[in-house]
């Protein structure tokens, strides 16, 4: 045998030792571990009824009931956690196990979405969680798997419009799993972002494109999720909710979509107070409805979105009249963009469109947090 075949024959058995050893890896046995485990990020405050929801018991009886039952839903939560596994899987039960929209992705909707850091890209998607057949009471999925036996870093989002009762994380028997060794997203100040169904995260094609979620990994920070589906009505005990946060580095206010200008001219102000008169050196953004693409031939709408965004613009020059220097806003111009493609019913937004919303939001929460 000559150098070169004998290069060749060592090769391959490397190889196929290799393989093997990869194949082995694949093979093990998957152990669950309870996800409450590991630290839970995108919450107020920690003291909830349950470990996956957004408001504490105190407030129940207290906020609107649509309020309490929407706080249910684990939007913009995420739990962080580190492992060696060559796979990562997860077992889940939803609050509502035969909940549907027919405007959202089942992903989005009732899922989970893994994301692993990167040296050189930073947070990149590795697979999202969802399972066939609605009517499964545990649903469960294999999210990433064929994976070197390296650690990582894992941030796993929940679902949107659904709540999470329980939650395992599936890793190779004999594998390392433990809290995360890296802070990031950062959660020493996080950001507050209040708003509608949109902010929530309808209707995006799984949890880690809502554009809250977006925002929290290009700004490295951890954002907390107050939106409420059809309830963004000024309600004074969000704002004081608000306040109990603790060290947070802005606060977004984007509830123009679910109010009318009687209600931003009745409301706006007193809301606004409750979290100033906390937090006097916070930065706060206040947005503009969006243009929704209809509202091109559907003249009621146009009118509705342009008396609205009146409404908000003129609450925010009282009060830059009035003296106040760290608030900022964001106009419906090019909000989610001028061909019509950013939604997927005229109003809710696709991922399209959530990116689009990041891109103009972005530069002033960066200016805001300066």
């Amino acid at each position: 045998m000559n150098m070169l075949n004998y290069r060749k024959f060592i090769l391959s058995i490397a190889l196929t030792v290799l393989v093997g050893m990869v194949s082995v890896a694949q093979g093990k046995k998957t152990v669950y571990y309870d996800a409450s485990a590991f630290p839970l990020f995108g919450k107020c405050v920690e003291e909830t009824s349950a470990r996956y929801e957004r408001l504490p018991e105190a407030l129940k009886g207290v906020v609107r009931q649509p309020v309490w039952d929407l706080s249910r839903n684990s939007s913009g939560l995420y739990i962080r956690f580190r492992s060696n596994s060559t796979k990562i899987c997860a077992k889940w039960s939803s609050t509502y196990p035969r909940h549907y929209m027919p405007h959202m992705a089942d992903a989005g909707d009732s899922g989970l979405d893994l994301y692993i850091l990167t040296e050189k890209d930073g947070w990149r998607f590795a697979g999202s969680g969802f399972d066939w057949g609605r009517d499964k009471e545990v649903k469960s999925r294999k999210i990433v798997a064929n994976m070197k036996p390296q650690m990582r870093e894992y941030m796993l989002y929940l679902s949107l419009y659904n709540g999470i009762t329980s939650l395992e994380i599936g890793v190779d028997e004999g594998s390392v799993i433990e809290a995360p060794a890296v802070e990031s997203p950062r959660s020493d100040s996080p950001i507050v972002m209040y708003g509608t169904s949109i902010l929530q995260g309808g209707c995006t094609s799984r949890p880690g494109m809502a554009f809250t979620a977006i925002l929290g990994r290009k700004l490295d920070r951890e954002v907390i999720n107050l939106g409420f589906s059809g309830n963004a009505k000024l309600d004074y005990e969000i704002a004081d909710y608000i306040t109990k946060v603790k060290n947070p580095s802005l606060i977004v206010l984007d509830y123009v979509p679910n109010s009318d200008a009687e209600l931003i001219n009745e409301k706006g102000e007193k809301f606004f107070r409750i979290i100033r008169d906390a937090f006097p050196d916070v930065p706060v953004i206040f947005v503009e409805d969006p243009t929704f693409p209809h509202s091109r031939f559907d003249q009621k709408m146009y009118e509705e979105v342009t008396s609205k965004n009146a409404a908000q613009h003129a609450l925010f020059k009282k009060l830059k009249k009035a003296g106040e220097k760290k608030i900022f806003y964001v106009s419906t111009d090019g909000l989610i963009g001028d061909d019509g493609e950013a939604t997927v019913d005229g109003v809710h937004f696709t991922d399209l469109g959530m990116m689009r919303y990041v891109e103009k939001m972005l530069p002033v929460m960066k200016k805001a947090l300066r």
